[in-house]
C-alpha cells in the first residue's frame, strides 16, 4: 500500500535506523540505513494544520534480522546535501536523520 499524506494506519513508509554504536576503529557493524516500515498508529491527539502534518507515528520496522516496534517516531525532513547526516534513501538521494520516518520518494 502506498503512503498517504497525512499518514494513515497501514501505510508503508521508510524508517531511518540508528545503526550500531561506532567501534574504536571508527567503523560500524550496522550503519544507519533506510528500512521499510508499516504505520501502526497515527498521533490523533495533536491538531496539525491541514497539509502540514508532521506527526508522530507508531511503526513496525522491518529489518533483515527481525522487526522493531516504536511509538512517537518523528517525521524526518530530507536534506539533499552530500554532507548531510543520516542515511541516504536509495534512488531519491536525500539524507534523513536517524530515528525518523518519511514517505518513500518517487523512484524508490
Amino acid at each position: 500500500m502506498a503512503a498517504h499524506w497525512p499518514p494513515r494506519v497501514g501505510d508503508v513508509v521508510h524508517y531511518v535506523s540508528h545503526g550500531s554504536p561506532v567501534l574504536p576503529d571508527g567503523t560500524q557493524r550496522y550503519p544507519s540505513a533506510c528500512r521499510a516500515a508499516i504505520v501502526t498508529l497515527v498521533d490523533t491527539y495533536q491538531d496539525w494544520p491541514p497539509g502540514h502534518h508532521i506527526g508522530h507515528v507508531g511503526l513496525a520496522v522491518l529489518n533483515p534480522t527481525g522487526a522493531f516496534f516504536d511509538q512517537g517516531v518523528f517525521h524526518g525532513v530530507g536534506d539533499p546535501a552530500d554532507d548531510a547526516p543520516g542515511a541516504r534513501c536509495h534512488t531519491g538521494g536525500r539524507a534523513y536523520p536517524a530515528g525518523t520516518w518519511h514517505v518513500p520518494e518517487t523512484g524508490d
